[in-house]
């Protein structure tokens, strides 16, 4: 079986492209983002009959010391047996030790997942998420959450936490400085502030940035940068102050960014990432994952994080032995996540 017609996309196809894909990080922009920080950034197309069926973007990232590189496919399409081939051909092409592809599918709605694609050693992205529909009235989706949720959200907004809502440069340094007092705090990798900067500067350019900023007595507490495209509001950046805790900011910006995506008219608020259904409460991430739950969003499980390698010995070396820890991490790092 001979797979669609591969070519590459240029900027021609921009808006078929975006209608073909499913999430932001596959979006048209969030490529121009990509190739900004001057990551290698390639868009492809299926054709079948000069129609372009499917639509994906892969970033290459050079493995350090060697000439080869590892390709990264995030929220793509399904990886069945015509991924498979394109993958192949790119991988060959691009001299491509393996191309990571982490699809945007649910479980519960794919189908086989070509032989071709082994189970991802290290994934990258999340296999579990919180999805909140927002088509309900605001009654509806407070009655929807967790008491102690609504409890905190009430908490917030007797004790006087102002909400403001900015996509200008403002609203970008108060995020940046929350932001970075998070990482700080607790001790985990984070993005710098060109990487920041790059993000609001080119999603503002269609004005699918948003910052969803929480003060107490003019005090920044909590800030998130929110992004949307097409019909989904996404959360992947937040930060806050060790600050007041007692006044409940966040809960009130949760609740504010679901009332932004409702007013704009869009139909689920993505919150990026979660752990799975018997989350350890010792779990690093446990006390985030709680907080998304208490919004009454569905957890939703994707089919996980797949590699199609086209050099064997090269992969299990990189993902397995102690030497190239280092390298892993770099890669890692490069690779944003």
């Amino acid at each position: 079986m001979r797979f669609m017609d591969l070519r590459i996309l240029d900027e021609s196809y921009k808006a078929q492209y975006d209608l073909l894909v499913t999430h932001v990080i596959q979006s048209w922009q969030w490529g121009e983002f990509r190739k900004s920080l001057g990551i290698p950034l390639i868009r492809y197309g299926l054709f079948k009959d000069n129609y372009l069926s499917r639509a994906f973007q892969i970033s290459f990232h050079r493995i350090p010391v060697m000439n080869k590189f590892v390709g990264y496919l995030p929220k793509g399409p399904f990886p069945d047996l015509e991924m498979a081939q394109a993958l192949k051909q790119i991988s060959k092409e691009q001299n491509c030790v393996f191309i990571k592809t982490e699809p945007d599918v649910e479980i519960e709605t794919s189908g086989k997942v070509d032989s071709q694609f082994k189970k991802a050693l290290r994934p990258l992205f999340t296999k579990y998420n919180f999805v909140l529909d927002l088509a309900p009235s605001e009654e509806e989706l407070l009655a929807n959450m967790h008491q102690k949720t609504r409890y905190n959200i009430r908490v917030a907004t007797k004790k006087g936490v102002q909400v403001e809502i900015r996509d200008d440069e403002t609203g970008l340094r108060k995020y940046l400085k929350l932001y970075f007092e998070t990482t700080k705090r607790q001790g985990y990798f984070g993005h710098n502030e060109n990487y920041h900067t790059k993000v609001y500067e080119t999603f503002s350019q269609n004005n699918q940035v948003k910052f969803v900023i929480a003060s107490y007595n003019s005090v920044p507490l909590t800030a998130w940068m929110l992004l949307i495209f097409k019909d989904r509001l996404y959360y992947p950046y937040g930060g806050s102050s060790h600050l007041h805790r007692d006044v409940m900011s966040s809960n009130l910006v949760a609740w504010e960014a679901i009332k932004l995506g409702k007013s704009l008219g869009l139909s689920h608020f993505d919150m990026w990432g979660a752990l799975g259904p018997d989350a350890d409460p010792k779990d690093s991430w446990f006390g985030f994952h709680k907080f998304k739950m208490g919004y009454g969003g569905r957890l939703t499980e994707y089919i996980g994080s797949f590699d199609l390698v086209t050099n064997a010995p090269l992969y299990y070396a990189f993902n397995s032995v102690d030497k190239f820890t280092k390298i892993k991490v770099l890669l890692l790092k490069a690779l944003g996540r």
